[in-house]
């Protein structure tokens, strides 16, 4: 998109602007995706929170206190002046940097051979998930600064610079498919401010180059390769869980096994209930429930993009879609990761999986979503 396309489209966005009630579909799919979300979890973890914590409610309960707070975090981003973020986008990167350098502190907490959370006061929290929002608004209050810096690589070097140092820090969790999820969303950014193609392949032949030597770096991601290309080499070992969610999908056919069916749950499917929930869906919907769910998932995703293309200023138009697209990246490498698409990695799905940190944080940010839509012009 040129520096005068952009303009021209603001320009005629502010023509036609006027306080409207918002995108009230927007609004509505988010908590209904949410809400299955929450189902979906008490299902793929009620038998072992029964067997581990004797309350098949115990991983549902916590999620739904996440879903609480979350709701309280989109009614305050719903209605709290999103033009006031463009004056602290600055100080919302540099918190999120301090975030993630407390994970290699004593602060910091292991699980699973990763350190990727702080607990402080037995609250545990996932910075990078933090670390999305506070990155998409800094990089819209700097473009909106000035537009044209997105015209010269000098001009967009801080962007890429921040974006740089947060994936540095989340690669050193470790913590792979974040840092690719983070990498893509700062490409998105770059690309809807307008920097020219030449600029982008200043990045993207480097980050082409690091991706071969980040996997042979460490040994747990060669492993990961290898069971992508042939899990059936090592089914109890390095390819079970891939296998585990293909015995589910496989299982679900066209109309699944029912809800709360699901037999993967009963322990033979790792993080049933986090990752790789999309699987217990396809298991107990089939095909079918799948395809709704990601209806309205693409559904939300283009609510999201007409949301920016209608916005009257630059500084809205960017977040709108860093909001839309780190929401839809993130929702696509889930799924492809489920389907043995590409290798297996760690990463929730939006909205759905259990993980408060990730559940309001895109509460959140789905109600500064919806706080643009109501300012925005008509189509």
């Amino acid at each position: 998109m040129t520096e005068n396309a952009v303009s021209e489209r603001i320009s005629l966005a502010g023509k036609n602007v006027k306080k409207r009630g918002g995108d009230l579909p927007l609004l509505f799919s988010v908590i209904l995706l949410s809400l299955i979300g929450l189902v979906s979890v008490y299902s793929a973890s009620k038998y072992s929170s029964l067997t581990e914590y004797g309350n098949e409610f115990y991983v549902a309960g916590k999620h739904l206190v996440g879903m609480l707070i979350g709701y309280a975090a989109l009614f305050f981003g719903c209605v709290f002046d999103y033009k006031k973020y463009r004056k602290i986008g600055l100080f919302a990167v540099i918190f999120a940097l301090l975030l993630l350098l407390l994970i290699f502190t004593p602060l910091g907490y292991e699980n699973y051979g990763a350190k990727r959370w702080i607990k402080i006061a037995g609250i545990t929290v996932q910075p990078s998930e933090i670390a999305k929002i506070c990155y998409v608004l800094f990089s819209a209050s700097y473009f909106a600064k000035d537009p044209k810096r997105t015209k010269s690589f000098v001009g967009c070097l801080p962007v890429i610079g921040t974006g740089g140092a947060i994936c540095l820090c989340i690669i050193l969790e470790p913590n792979m498919s974040i840092t690719v999820c983070f990498g893509l969303l700062m490409l998105a950014i770059l690309f809807a401010a307008g920097m020219t193609l030449k600029h982008f392949a200043f990045i993207i032949v480097p980050v082409a180059l690091l991706i071969p030597l980040l996997i042979i770096a460490e040994p747990y991601r060669l492993n990961r390769l290898s069971a992508f290309l042939n899990p059936w080499a090592s089914p109890k070992g390095e390819g079970y869980q891939l296998l585990q969610s293909l015995y589910a999908l496989g299982s679900g056919g066209w109309f699944g096994v029912g809800l709360f069916n699901s037999r993967q749950k009963f322990r033979f499917l790792p993080f049933s209930e986090s990752d790789f929930i999309l699987a217990v869906i396809g298991e107990e919907t089939g095909f079918t429930g799948l395809l709704l769910l990601f209806a309205l998932i693409i559904f939300i995703v283009i609510r999201g993009i007409k949301t920016a293309a209608r916005s009257n200023d630059f500084f809205a138009y960017l977040t709108a879609i860093g909001i839309s697209a780190v929401f839809g990246i993130q929702s696509l490498v889930n799924a492809l990761v489920v389907t043995g698409s590409i290798p297996p990695t760690g990463l929730p799905l939006p909205l759905v999986s259990a993980g408060n940190t990730s559940l309001i944080v895109f509460m959140f940010s789905f109600g500064v979503l919806f706080n643009i839509s109501r300012t925005a012009g008509n189509n």
